[in-house]
């Protein structure tokens, strides 16, 4: 299977080598992962090449991919952390959003807070839970997933519009894929419907992971974020960014600009949701947009401003150009901050 932007060389039945290949237009380099890179993307970095313990006790792993001319890279580091509420800095910049947060991605420590611990309806940011879920499961992403028609609608859930149709074939990779950058509802039921158990044991896993991070405010009703009981707060959303930034296969994924996903007898050519991840010109390592009328415009981002990882959440901004100049002035005024109090 080959498509303009990205390609992806899948096994049969199991993972045996893949080539992600970025538009050349914007830049990117080719990145060929081994199987052994590809276990450890699915497998959250578990069996990264080191790991060691960190000054605060939290685990910090590196893992280490090849670069197209074979010479080895190394991610950033990834911790688990503990947000730490600390003193306001002046001239904070004001927010459309209803509620917002910023966060050091390597202390916790919080540098911008807006109705933080308020539970709020969060739309298709639901899917970035999706994919640690499935990534946590070490699933066969070679495998083919058809879509059914439940896939397309759910007991309470919004309407919404796809490009993609029920009998549409892909594997669980594309499927994940879709979700992430395109945001496609019925690919991310479609993961939730063919997880080991079905639905009801996905939505459990959701809700099992969020108590083990610690977001207590945070329930989950179904995988695609159009049903509006699919709560969070800002805080326990910079939690589970912090937290699906240690997964390399979200961070591939949720950060593709564009993608040609080829279904066999159509294209469908797929652009990212997020306009600060198409146009470039900030270093995004995950993002996640979503939109239902319960929720607002909605936004999550994991960067890196002035050497420092920050996690940006966004919630409730009443359109997607003042949701994107929200993110700019955060952005913006974090990367003039001190890397340390």
């Amino acid at each position: 299977m080959k498509a303009l932007g990205i390609s992806f060389l899948f096994g049969l039945s199991t993972f045996s080598t893949a080539e992600i290949v970025m538009n050349p237009a914007e830049n990117h380099a080719a990145i060929s992962w081994s199987s052994d890179d590809v276990s450890q993307l699915l497998n959250a970095d578990v069996e990264a090449n080191s790991a060691e313990l960190s000054p605060q006790g939290s685990t910090k792993v590196t893992t280490s991919i090849r670069s197209s001319n074979g010479a080895a890279v190394q991610s950033a580091p990834s911790q688990s952390i503990r947000i730490v509420d600390t003193g306001n800095y002046a001239s904070q910049p004001s927010v459309n959003a209803r509620a917002a947060i910023v966060m050091d991605g390597q202390t916790g420590e919080v540098l911008y807070s807006k109705n933080s611990n308020t539970a709020r309806s969060i739309a298709s940011i639901t899917k970035l839970m999706t994919a640690v879920v499935i990534s946590d499961a070490r699933l066969n992403m070679s495998e083919d997933i058809t879509l059914q028609q439940s896939d397309f609608s759910c007991s309470g859930c919004k309407s919404s519009s796809s490009t993609l149709r029920a009998g549409d074939t892909m594997n669980r990779a594309e499927a994940l894929l879709f979700a992430l950058m395109k945001s496609e509802n019925p690919a991310a039921a479609a993961l939730a419907r063919t997880y080991p158990g079905g639905r009801s044991a996905f939505i459990s896993a959701m809700n099992t992971k969020a108590r083990s991070l610690g977001m207590n405010s945070t329930y989950f009703m179904e995988s695609t974020g159009l049903h509006p009981g699919n709560v969070a707060s800002a805080r326990d959303l910079a939690i589970l960014v912090n937290t699906a930034s240690q997964y390399g296969l979200i961070r591939q994924f949720s950060t593709t600009p564009s993608y040609d996903f080829n279904l066999g007898y159509r294209v469908l050519k797929s652009n990212n949701t997020n306009a600060l991840v198409r146009n470039g010109g900030w270093n995004i390592n995950i993002s996640k947009t979503g939109y239902i009328n319960e929720a607002g415009r909605c936004v999550v981002m994991h960067t890196t401003l002035n050497n420092r990882p920050a996690v940006v959440v966004l919630l409730g901004a009443d359109t997607s150009q003042a949701r994107t100049d929200d993110a700019t002035r955060l952005m913006g005024w974090v990367s003039q901050l001190p890397k340390r109090i």
